[in-house]
């Protein structure tokens, strides 16, 4: 059975290794011949991989007249990789600290707010209306052309239903956005944060 060849991972960790074991600077050709040599890379494949290398930060590279140097060094690749850690540790305590704050101006505004029993009977009359309209439009179907004039009442009806369910969800959508522009917070947030669901202005 021939031998397996390297994969584009091992190949990056030995070609990274001449660099570690020697602590020497080396230009493209004489990585391309130290390759096979020193770790069994193939001499075609080392410029892309050093490449690679050089993007992720663990190669430097620096030209010096018409000539490209390449180098790394073990203290450098643990200072990196110490950075990258220190950055996203900094960002996921950033990220919960606004995670809280948020949390903490919703749980402010809704203890600053003496009115929740009334938004409560709200969003209770809100979905009463809902269902009316549910009903007088099933009821608006069955009759068909039959009675013209009760047509246009059960018409009337739903209109003003509707004109009804639009009022609230005018007044409620402008305390939502009030409140989300204020403390910079995302709707669906708040409405999760109230257990409202998204659809709750669709009236069609």
């Amino acid at each position: 059975m021939a031998p397996r060849g390297l994969s584009a991972e091992e190949k990056r960790v030995r070609l990274l290794e001449i660099f570690h074991e020697t602590k020497d600077f080396y230009q493209l050709k004489e990585l391309e011949k130290l390759g096979p040599k020193m770790k069994g890379i193939v001499s075609q494949s080392v410029k892309e991989v050093l490449q690679s290398l050089v993007d992720d930060g663990l190669v430097q590279c620096d030209k010096i007249g018409s000539s490209n140097f390449f180098w790394s060094f073990p203290s450098q690749q643990g200072a990196m990789i110490q950075a990258r850690l220190s950055t996203a540790k900094e960002l996921r305590d950033s990220q919960q600290k606004q995670l809280a704050e948020i949390k903490e101006n919703i749980n402010t505004e809704r203890s600053a707010r003496p009115d929740s029993e009334s938004r409560s009977k709200a969003l209770a009359k809100l979905a009463d209306l809902r269902k009316q309209i549910i009903t007088l439009e099933k009821e608006l179907a069955a009759y068909g052309d039959c009675d013209p004039v009760k047509i246009e009442e059960k018409k009337r009806a739903v209109f003003l239903a509707k004109e009804a369910v639009l009022r609230w969800t005018d007044n409620y959508g402008t305390l939502l956005a009030h409140f989300t522009r204020q403390h910079g917070v995302d709707p669906a947030e708040v409405r999760k944060y109230l257990e409202i669901d998204e659809d709750y202005e669709d009236v069609s």
